[in-house]
């Protein structure tokens, strides 16, 4: 692949959301390689981020304050230590996204305007053209790369898989194996930085792009690294459910801003069945989902909170509405849950540095510690701009390696069509917004012997296992067989070698 000619030793980052492009930003004057399955910025969740970043700096506000909501919605499981730190550097990492270019939304007064979301304790969601904060985001820093000599972007390439030393998991990396065109090529580096997103695209009903398969932590996995606090899944209570919506497109999400805003749950007789629409997002989305498994609509009524306002303060949500035949302003929107966030990832270290060596992971793919087991509305954005910058000073930090004499003789060969149509259909019965062990089990029976060679597969499998292992209920993560919260819970970990050892157990009745 000639497009690879000369750049190898460079770190290569993959992704090109607001956590990949950050990353390759920050490390500038450093040369480094980045690498995206779509044009660049056009295919990650980020783009599509509608509410904003979470970040304490209204008057009434501070960073305290902010930790006190993060820990309260992670239910237990947050790294308070994380998290804390993560909380603080808010600040800081708005003056660098202003810094390259992104334009938030301001006040009269010329600060920063601040937008309320469910449990959060003040407005601090901070955001750009309204309802289109991720797209700002990701506009400016596309520019912003686009501009940077040290920056060489490879379009329309995939990672394929992760070299290690020698071909053992878990050692060092000295390599990637890249895609384009049809055409497969290794390319020597010691410093790979996945920045490839969630999973919620395994799942039938979802608000993210369809390229979210969990990808990046398939090749994380096979190369040996930890994986961490995968039975977390986030399902958005508001995702726009109307005739049409299909199972192999995303759905069109209803921000969290506009409960926010004081648009309340309602089904069709009118009547609301929640007390607090702004309760968790577990919550809420548990109560959609029962109310709608009951034989009931549910909808989404901004008709007195916001009425004309509606489309001055979510343009973007009123658009597609209104491409769907529905008027926010004089009619409810109906809604459904949907796959919207991964709180589980790579498991990674303040530096983002991951149990392999010179593996490197932020934004969703990542397992910070910070969301425990429920991300506190708009603080993905938070967390994936704090560990670029993170990442790209570690790295900065290290002395280049010299390109690897180490890669393995030829190229790993591809693996098999993907089985995503079955991968998404299994995981939608037994690892939604309910599960229970009888519907996990049927799923890790059916995705083990599709693991191998299929990496959608592999990551709902080792997700199903984390979500078995898991006999409570907290955050994210509802077994209806297992309704109360244990004392003592801990976080899972898992990885490839370990999963395969736990499926000679006979209870589940599966060789590896």
């Amino acid at each position: 692949m000639s497009a690879l000619d000369g750049l190898a030793g460079q770190p290569v980052i993959v992704g090109s959301g607001l956590a990949g492009l950050l990353t390759a930003l920050e490390l500038a004057p450093r040369r480094c390689v980045l690498v995206t399955r779509a044009p660049l910025g056009a295919e990650g969740s980020s783009g599509w981020a509608q509410g904003g970043i979470a970040v304490a700096v209204a008057e009434d506000d501070s960073p305290a304050l902010h930790l006190a909501d993060t820990l309260a919605a992670g239910d237990g499981l947050c790294d308070a230590a994380v998290a804390a730190r993560i909380t603080a550097a808010g600040p800081a990492v708005i003056d660098i996204l202003v810094r390259h270019g992104v334009r938030f939304d301001r006040a009269p007064d010329g600060k920063l305007a601040v937008g309320l979301e469910a449990a959060h304790a003040r407005r601090r969601i901070v955001h750009a053209a309204g309802d289109a904060t991720g797209a700002e985001i990701v506009r400016a820093l596309r520019a912003a790369v686009l501009a940077c000599p040290s920056v060489t972007v490879l379009e329309h390439t995939r990672l394929s898989s992760l070299l290690t030393e020698a071909g053992f998991p878990g050692a060092r990396i000295v390599g990637v194996v890249l895609e384009q065109d049809g055409r497969r090529a290794a390319l020597a580096t010691g410093q790979v930085v996945l920045a490839t997103g969630g999973l919620g695209a395994l799942f039938r009903d979802t608000t993210n792009p369809m390229g979210a398969t969990g990808s990046g932590l398939a090749a994380a996995a096979r190369a040996g690294a930890r994986l961490g606090d995968l039975e977390f899944v986030q399902f958005h209570p508001t995702a726009l459910a109307v005739p049409g919506s299909v199972a192999d497109a995303p759905l069109r999400l209803v921000s969290e801003a506009v409960r926010g805003e004081g648009a309340t749950l309602i089904d069709e007789t009118g009547a609301r069945f929640m007390e607090s629409e702004l309760a968790p997002r577990d919550v809420v989305s548990r109560a959609v989902w029962r109310h709608l498994g009951a034989g009931h609509a549910v909808f989404l009524d901004a008709r007195t909170a916001l009425g004309d306002r509606f489309e001055r303060r979510f343009p973007g949500i009123a658009a597609r509405c209104r491409e769907r035949g529905i008027d926010p302003a004089t009619m409810p929107i109906p809604v459904r849950p949907a796959a919207h966030y991964h709180m589980g990832g790579l498991m990674v270290d303040a530096d983002g540095r991951s149990s392999v060596p010179g593996l490197y992971a932020c934004g969703e793919v990542a397992c910070t510690g910070l969301h425990g087991a429920n991300r506190l509305a708009s603080n993905s954005l938070l967390e994936a701009a704090v560990g670029a910058v993170a990442v790209a000073a570690a790295i900065g930090r290290e002395v280049a390696r010299e390109a690897s004499a180490e890669l393995p003789a030829g190229v790993p060969p591809a693996a098999r069509p993907s089985t995503l149509a079955l991968v998404r259909q299994t995981m939608a019965y037994a690892a939604g917004v309910l599960r229970d062990q009888a519907g996990l089990e049927a799923a890790v029976g059916t995705l083990a012997p599709l693991a191998d060679a299929d990496d959608a597969a592999l990551i709902g499998l080792l997700l199903c296992l984390s979500a078995l292992d898991r006999r409570e209920s907290r955050g994210g993560h509802y077994r209806t067989d297992h309704p109360g919260r244990a004392a003592n819970a801990v976080r899972t970990t898992i990885t490839l070698g370990e999963a395969r050892a736990r499926l000679l157990r006979p209870e589940l009745r599966l060789a590896s």
